[in-house]
């Protein structure tokens, strides 16, 4: 069997994330000087991460049920073309109105990427190497992550619509996936009736409840308190730029890169279920602490703590969805989940700024911290000694199949 790290179709899948990721966090280090330039209020602002998310709440389950039916690279072609078209649209554009419609375009195009991506993997890789994909899979999130808002924010120190000049990276990346990779084959109910019927049968279980609401939390967390409001508490407390905004925020993607590449021998030792417990547990302790740092390299440690927490929490949860979801209602779950993401994306900004409202940045980060300690509860009640038979080991899961061979 080919080592993972020399299959080709990982590296598609590698650059399917890279695309996945860039529509948010390559233009959060601009969106102070994008504020100032269009006379816009910071709730206002908000909007250009909220609309871009939208689409996705509604249409990613639609569009996992079309990939489990029809193929996946007939959805995930089509979608990364137009992400690419809506999202360069924005470089020519200053009505924050017509922003808005692009960006909303632009969101339908990326309402697939993050969810058939992982599906993918779901597909390709089975046993120990699924949760070590998963992680390395992460790991290149983080380095995007990590990237884009130091692109960004160099970007926008040129101008404030130069980051939109990025989605056109898109172009090339939909040939690299149509030429790149063949799709497995998986065996499909005969009719639409039968496909949702088993949908139905497997849905229900309330571990799966939870892994997608565990999702909706995590990204509220991680769009509210880190993506959308840190800049703005970091130009608040000592006035950064754009740059220096978008160099502090890729810090704690470092720890990410790190820890993400060890997940698949973490969970081998650990198991899943203890990862998610050490990552929300992180998370609960760096949004108390954040909004009472008044130097600036103090911010340093919980940045880091945050990265780390991103990189237990995902590949995680994505392992212990892909190890429930039959084959062939794969892409609609990890939809499913991705459209729970989505909306966690967009309730983020709008939750810690219900916050900010009451009670400034203080506010808005002790509710996001309240948050996660709502989802550590729920990992503690959900998953018990019974669920570590399903997570502690994959390759013990009663889904293990042999890896498929490698194109």
């Amino acid at each position: 069997m080919i080592p993972l790290f020399k299959q080709r179709r990982l590296y598609v899948i590698f650059s399917i994330t890279i695309i996945a990721v860039m529509g948010i966090a390559s233009i959060t280090p601009a969106l102070p000087k994008m504020a100032e330039a269009l006379e816009l209020s910071q709730s206002e602002i908000g909007w250009m991460i909220s609309v871009f998310t939208l689409p996705g709440v509604f249409l990613t389950p639609i569009t996992g049920i079309i990939a489990d039916r029809f193929g996946r690279k007939k959805v995930l072609f089509p979608s990364l073309l137009l992400f690419a078209v809506a999202g360069f649209s924005l470089y020519f554009v200053s009505d924050f109105k017509l922003m808005l419609l692009f960006r909303f375009m632009q969101g339908i195009g990326a309402a697939s990427l993050p969810s058939l991506n992982t599906t993918l993997i779901g597909d390709f890789y089975h046993g120990k190497e699924r949760p070590a994909a998963m992680g390395y899979n992460a790991s290149v999130l983080s380095m995007a992550t990590a990237s884009y808002p130091l692109i960004g924010g160099l970007m926008a120190g040129i101008g404030w619509n130069f980051p939109f000049l990025l989605p056109l990276l898109a172009i090339p990346v939909a040939f690299f996936l149509y030429f790149g990779i063949k799709e497995p084959a998986i065996k499909k109910p005969t009719s639409i009736k039968q496909y949702f019927r088993a949908m139905g049968q497997t849905l229900f279980d309330k571990e799966i409840i939870t892994i997608f609401i565990l999702g909706i939390f995590t990204f509220i967390i991680m769009y509210g308190a880190f993506i959308t409001y840190l800049p703005f508490l970091l130009h608040e407390k000592f006035a950064l730029s754009a740059p220096q905004i978008g160099l502090m925020a890729s810090i704690g993607s470092l720890a990410s890169i790190i820890v993400a590449t060890q997940i698949g021998k973490l969970t081998q030792r650990v198991g899943s279920i203890t990862l998610l417990k050490i990552a929300f547990i992180l998370y609960i302790i760096v949004n108390i602490v954040f909004p009472y740092l008044n130097l600036l390299f103090l911010f340093i440690v919980p940045i880091l703590l945050f990265g780390t927490a991103q990189a237990l929490n995902m590949p995680s949860l994505q392992t212990m969805l892909a190890n429930k979801a039959p084959d062939h209602l794969r892409g609609a779950f990890m939809s499913l989940n991705g459209m729970n993401l989505r909306l966690g994306q967009t309730l983020g900004p709008l939750i810690i700024g219900l916050g900010y409202t009451f009670y400034g940045l203080k506010g808005g980060y002790l509710l996001i911290s309240g948050i996660g300690l709502v989802g550590l509860i729920m990992i503690f009640l959900v998953f018990n000694r019974n669920s570590k038979k399903n997570y502690w080991c994959p390759g013990k899961n009663k889904n293990h199949q042999k890896s498929i061979k490698s194109p």
